[in-house]
């Protein structure tokens, strides 16, 4: 939950640009804990679909408990680049996922095909080295794309979608609180009272062309 708690207002944004409502199917693709998962539950409501995606079975099984009293969320073990439905969906979405992927155009190829003709693939990803603790770059070596979010805008044209909308959001802070506790939990370092500006989250809104008549 703390992620969903210094990132709250680009997902948020998203959401509304978009108008998500009562009825909308979506999947949440790296769903992890279920926090998004069951954001997007409470939206669209019992007439509504969310399927939690995840290629960890222990991630699959927090999300189907942290979403129990919502019927609407299925929770699926299957991976990003293996995705598939049982049925179209209004939104495919995904945050800190690509940049822990082989191929990301792969993985948003897999979203657009996901979505029903004119629907929507919303994507958030880092970049990472333009993050700052105390004036010093941030850096995750073990990630393949770990500042994929830079890149994001030409992905979802590669991976045949139309792009909408693109910006970047970064939380900051000094001291205590939400931003020092997130990157704690990131690093398992403590960065005390030194000012800490979060790595931009870059938000891409895109859309599946709608079927010719």
């Amino acid at each position: 939950m703390l992620r969903d708690d210094v990132y709250r207002r680009p997902l948020a944004t998203a959401i509304d640009r978009l108008g998500v409502a009562a009825g909308w199917r979506v999947v949440d693709v790296g769903a992890g804990a279920g926090d998004v998962a069951v954001a997007l539950a409470e939206i669209v409501g019992k007439t509504g679909r969310v399927y939690a995606v995840d290629s960890d079975p222990a991630a699959r099984d927090e999300t189907a408990h942290a979403a129990a009293e919502y019927t609407q969320v299925l929770a699926i073990t299957q991976r990003a680049e293996d995705l598939q439905l049982p049925e179209p969906v209004d939104l495919a979405f995904c945050r800190f996922l690509l940049l822990h992927v082989a191929d990301p155009v792969r993985v948003l190829a897999r979203m657009r095909a996901a979505v029903r003709p004119g629907g929507w693939v919303v994507a958030q990803e880092p970049i990472t080295s333009a993050g700052r603790v105390g004036g010093l770059p941030l850096s995750m070596p073990d990630v393949p794309s770990p500042d994929v979010g830079a890149l994001l805008p030409a992905l979802v044209g590669e991976a045949g979608l139309v792009l909408d909308d693109a910006w970047a959001e970064a939380p900051a802070g000094a001291g205590p609180g939400p931003v020092a506790a997130y990157l704690e939990e990131l690093t398992e370092v403590d960065p005390g009272d030194d000012a800490i500006v979060l790595p931009p989250l870059v938000t891409v809104l895109a859309r599946r062309e709608a079927s010719v008549p």
